[in-house]
């Protein structure tokens, strides 16, 4: 990036104000559609705004592990970052980051150009958002070129209000998940002690789900007290 570009990157992140976010927060395990509003004044001319209307399509939340992390390819960054991965990998333990993806959607942007007053376009765009009654809609303020780096405004913010409860979601969903796993492999050790023909099947159970070595101890007490029987 020269210097021109850097310049009109930061001006038009500093220059973004975000008057109206979303009500309600991205989704944890879908894609969610923003509509989007940024008015923005035209550059060298005397009250003429720009509007734009389009989609932001924030991507399904992905979840990164540590251990992930150790099986990216991170050359690029240098020995430090590699040995910094494997550290994590190793150590991390839960940790888990959100990588959020975002795509701006430009075959559905409307764009029209009216002369009046910024204050007064922003108005009649507040009104048409409020009649619509849309929890997914965002308005911004912001300049006309680079106008995509606007929406790093919305991106950001809808991050900042959505990572908590999409986190909190997935912990639910992974403690629901194991609860369930636990209920089964209960279940299964039950059958197998009832039924030594169950007990392959038990094997197999543990190992498809990682479990062997948390149970095996727990498993060949199983196959030893089944032979005792027999």
């Amino acid at each position: 990036m020269n210097n021109k570009q850097q310049f009109d990157f930061w001006y038009a992140v500093n220059n973004t104000e975000l008057v109206s976010a979303p009500v309600n927060r991205l989704e944890t395990f879908g894609d969610t559609v923003i509509n989007y509003y940024l008015v923005c004044e035209l550059m060298d001319s005397i009250d003429k705004v720009c509007v734009r209307e389009g989609h932001l399509k924030a991507l399904k939340p992905k979840i990164i592990t540590p251990q992930s992390l150790g099986q990216m390819d991170l050359e690029d960054f240098g020995q430090d970052a590699n040995q910094y991965a494997d550290w994590l990998a190793q150590h991390g333990g839960d940790l888990k980051i959100l990588q959020y993806g975002f795509r701006i959607q430009k075959q559905e942007i409307k764009e029209y150009v009216v002369t009046d007053h910024l204050s007064n376009v922003m108005d009649r765009v507040k009104e048409e958002v409020k009649a619509k009654d849309d929890p997914l809609s965002a308005i911004l303020i912001g300049v006309d070129s680079p106008w995509e780096v606007c929406l790093l405004k919305l991106m950001v913010d809808l991050v900042q209000r959505s990572a908590k409860g999409n986190i909190l979601d997935i912990q639910h969903q992974v403690t629901t998940t194991q609860n369930s796993l636990m209920e089964r492999i209960e279940s299964a050790f039950l059958d197998a002690s009832r039924n030594p023909s169950e007990i392959n099947a038990l094997a197999e159970h543990l190992k498809e789900n990682g479990l062997w070595e948390k149970y095996e101890d727990r498993f060949f007490a199983l196959v030893k007290a089944s032979k005792n029987r027999g």
